[in-house]
């Protein structure tokens, strides 16, 4: 009796340890995606394609190596398997808007199983404007809003649209090294920003864009009559003097224009809640506890606004989605 006992709870211990195992759908596709910063973004995109047929592995580049990057994720086993049962997630970096131009712009706009950002890469989503007053508030618990980051990034990308498109034009034209990205970058930077006076800052950055734009217009006059039909041409691919910000490198928008604001905003958010906390104890130790408290439940800015998922409602972020939708359907009737 004691024996039969003990194998009825082996087998319910079991079939409860089975029960709760992943089950795979009836079709697995394994998809690659360029590092570890990558997995949880793609997952949560992927998440919504989901189905009970359907399933999706997000894996990084390489299972025989730490080789990591946009062309491992490309070229693992291109032309075998990805498609049937393996797709690319990547970021669209500068080869999106560069259109074919260069071989690696080629290789990811030709091929029908690689899905790309549109965006520049997953941290021009997460620095989308209208989702920054959402991630002061996971920092800082404080829900006033005291700084516009549409305004700000908005006015930003303005300053920035002319230059941004002789950089497009000279990388189409195969004269990167002329006028590199990284060379961009190091002058579109907002500088000694004070969030209470942003004008001041964007003045300076403007002086600094229009100084190389003159250089460049001449350094190169052949330019002239070319740039605005590259404007209409990148229009239609997104790009407008409002959302420049979307398409320039993600970290730099992050590190350099973003965090410069959010930084100090979240630091002044937080002054004001520990200001109201002391206003409001009626002695010392309910607002040590009640500091403490707050302190405990704070988050690190960098943190959460990597964890910012609150851009679902912006057009790169439906162009992507249309673009996985197309891919899926293709795997759904080759696997018919």
């Amino acid at each position: 009796m004691g024996k039969r006992l003990i194998d009825n709870v082996n087998s319910d211990y079991f079939e409860a340890a089975n029960s709760m195992r992943p089950k795979w759908r009836k079709q697995k596709v394994v998809v690659y995606v360029e590092s570890y910063d990558d997995i949880f973004f793609w997952r949560d995109v992927l998440s919504e394609f989901e189905t009970e047929s359907l399933g999706f592995e997000v894996v990084l580049p390489s299972r025989t190596s730490l080789a990591r990057g946009k062309k491992t994720a490309m070229m693992n086993r291109l032309g075998e398997g990805l498609g049937t049962s393996m797709i690319a997630c990547v970021d669209a970096d500068y080869d999106y808007l560069l259109q074919g131009k260069t071989p690696a712009s080629r290789n990811m706009l030709e091929n029908q199983f690689v899905a790309h950002t549109f965006a520049y890469a997953i941290e021009s989503y997460q620095c989308y404007a209208p989702s920054l007053h959402e991630v002061c508030v996971m920092v800082t618990l404080n829900d006033h809003r005291i700084f516009d980051f549409e305004q700000y990034l908005a006015t930003y990308s303005q300053i920035v649209y002319d230059l941004f498109i002789w950089a497009i034009w000279i990388n189409r034209e195969g004269l990167g090294q002329q006028f590199t990205m990284s060379s961009f970058c190091n002058i579109s930077k907002v500088m000694n920003l004070n969030t209470y006076k942003p004008e001041t800052a964007f003045e300076e950055l403007r002086r600094s864009v229009n100084r190389k734009v003159a250089w460049l217009q001449k350094s190169f006059p052949e330019a002239k009559g070319k740039l605005q039909p590259l404007k209409e041409e990148l229009a239609a691919l997104g790009v407008n003097p409002d959302n420049t910000y979307m398409y320039i490198q993600g970290h730099h928008i992050m590190d350099n224009v973003v965090l410069v604001a959010m930084n100090p905003i979240c630091q002044s958010l937080r002054r004001a809640r520990e200001k109201e906390i002391k206003q409001l104890a009626t002695q010392q130790q309910q607002m040590d506890n009640e500091l403490a408290s707050y302190q405990h439940s704070q988050a690190e800015v960098v943190q959460m606004l990597r964890r910012n998922t609150n851009y679902k409602s912006s057009p790169q972020y439906g162009m992507l989605k249309a673009k996985l939708q197309t891919i899926i359907d293709r795997i759904t009737q080759t696997n018919a």
